[in-house]
């Protein structure tokens, strides 16, 4: 039976904490920072966790990290 992959992107982009939640960065910050308020870009920053549905696909995504 051949080894499952990682999705290359996924984990690049999200990982797992201990207690299994799906970490990932916020979204929103790419471009157009001029347009937001301020006190949006200051609750953007850092990272978040994944609502459960998006949870559950990334995790499809990196088998080996449960």
């Amino acid at each position: 039976m051949p080894k499952m992959k990682t999705k290359s992107s996924a984990k690049k982009r999200f990982k797992i904490s201990a207690t299994g939640k799906v970490i990932g960065g916020q979204a929103g910050k790419q471009h157009g920072m001029i347009k937001r308020t301020k006190k949006f870009i200051r609750d953007a920053r850092g990272t978040t966790a994944l609502s459960a549905p998006d949870a559950k696909i990334i995790k499809g995504f990196m088998p080996y990290d449960r």
